[in-house]
């Protein structure tokens, strides 16, 4: 059983890592579908105020959350750098507003901080 654990803090994993304010976050990379640009995203009336709208992704209606929110973080207006991540989650594909995209890392289960 301990070498179990042990091959699976072993294992390398992919993270699309992002920003959001001083801080730097990751995603499983199996988990995102794409990463976007920021573009018109249409209110929806009575959402949570964490849900900034929602996107038309070739044909598919996407939510878009507000992640800074959701941390707790200030409101910061998107800019160029800015990025909508489309991941899927609970069987849901849904989109998260970062404050930008840093790069794909690998690490080990036991270099996470959580």
């Amino acid at each position: 059983m301990a070498e179990a654990a042990e091959r699976l803090n072993d294992e390398l994993i992919q993270w699309v890592t992002f920003q959001l304010g001083d801080e730097t976050y990751g995603i499983n990379v199996m988990q995102v579908q794409e990463v976007l640009r920021v573009s018109e995203i249409a209110p929806v009336p009575g959402a949570p105020d964490y849900v900034i709208g929602i996107i038309n992704l070739r044909g598919n209606v996407v939510t878009v959350v507000d992640t800074r929110s959701r941390f707790g973080l200030p409101y910061k207006a998107p800019d160029d750098m800015s990025r909508i991540v489309i991941i899927e989650a609970s069987e849901h594909v849904i989109g998260i507003l970062v404050d930008s995209v840093a790069e794909v890392v690998e690490l080990r289960a036991d270099e996470i901080e959580a």
